[in-house]
């Protein structure tokens, strides 16, 4: 299979969203199909990542129609296999592969659309708690991790890229860098996470690096080494079970979470968009759709005659 559809389903749906095993291979069918599609086509063959920026508009009508006339696919798998296909060209522009996104205007079938799980604020609350319980360096690096994660909607991958000379302790925001192109945006910091910050970089860090005093990177493992999105990822894991808070969460959760909240206590759409780093805003909405879902919830939970 190609190099980056494998990159696509490891560093990015196992890694950063920590994606069950079932859907992997659902992704890994859809996209390796579409992929042999552009291999029937001269035009478009696929031989690097810098490739995939020969897929125009065009090119995906005529997939579409592939898969509804010649294949006879419902609606609600070509949406589907589309929304792959989406997926994996959104991550080919924050890798820095492509400077365009050819599905950005892409229709697809109109199928109902599940929406992305986010923790209560009290869950948020009791994970940030329990993982520097233990006062260990590691552990106090993992509740400034957690931290950093919910203060500023980072993805993880934009996190493990971290270098220490990217915040700005004075004006209290991170210089973010998304992808190969260098994408830069600020994301700010509530005073919380920057006192967590400071005290990881003086004492923590300091601890983990060892003889590795040359190393640049923000987060560290044991060794002085970078962390992976693995890492991040098991980190998660233990302390969200700590926390007695469900398995199934991912770093993305947080990312989740950060968005609906600052969208539920006030913040405008426009803002999240900024802060989150998505090209479209039309990403962005699925948020305003959590917290409409969440206002009803309170308001049936809580009007006497509901």
């Amino acid at each position: 299979m190609n190099n980056a559809i494998q990159s696509f389903l490891h560093d990015h749906l196992i890694v950063d969203k920590g994606f069950s095993q079932n859907t992997l291979e659902a992704y890994r069918n859809d996209l390796g199909q579409f992929h042999e599609f552009l291999e029937q086509r001269t035009e478009v063959r696929i031989k690097d990542e810098s490739s995939w920026s020969k897929v125009d508009l065009e090119i995906l009508h005529q997939y579409i129609t592939d898969l509804r006339e010649k294949r006879g696919y419902r609606d609600t798998t070509t949406a589907r296999k589309i929304a792959a296909v989406k997926s994996f060209f959104g991550y080919l522009m924050l890798e820095g592969h492509i400077s365009d996104d050819p599905t950005e205007s892409l229709g697809s079938p109109r199928v109902g659309r599940s929406l992305p799980k986010f923790l209560t604020e009290d869950d948020v609350t009791s994970l940030l708690d329990v993982a520097g319980k233990a006062g260990t360096p590691e552990s106090k690096r993992d509740a400034t991790i957690l931290e950093l994660l919910y203060a500023t909607g980072l993805r993880v991958s934009e996190l493990v890229s971290l270098e220490v000379s990217d915040i700005d302790f004075e004006e209290s925001f991170i210089l973010c860098r998304s992808g190969k192109a260098d994408k830069e945006r600020r994301v700010f910091l509530y005073p919380k996470a920057v006192d967590e910050l400071k005290r990881y970089l003086q004492i923590a860090r300091i601890t983990l690096l060892g003889s590795n005093k040359t190393q640049t990177a923000l987060f560290v493992n044991h060794r002085g080494e970078r962390l992976t999105r693995q890492w991040i990822w098991n980190i998660l894991k233990i302390c969200s079970k700590k926390a007695n808070i469900d398995e199934g969460i991912t770093p993305h959760t947080l990312r989740h979470s950060f968005a609906t909240h600052m969208l539920q206590n006030g913040a405008s759409l426009k803002h999240v968009q900024e802060l989150l780093g998505h090209s479209s805003i039309s990403t962005t909405q699925v948020y305003t759709h959590m917290t409409n879902q969440h206002m009803r919830q309170e308001y049936e939970k809580s009007h006497p005659r509901a």
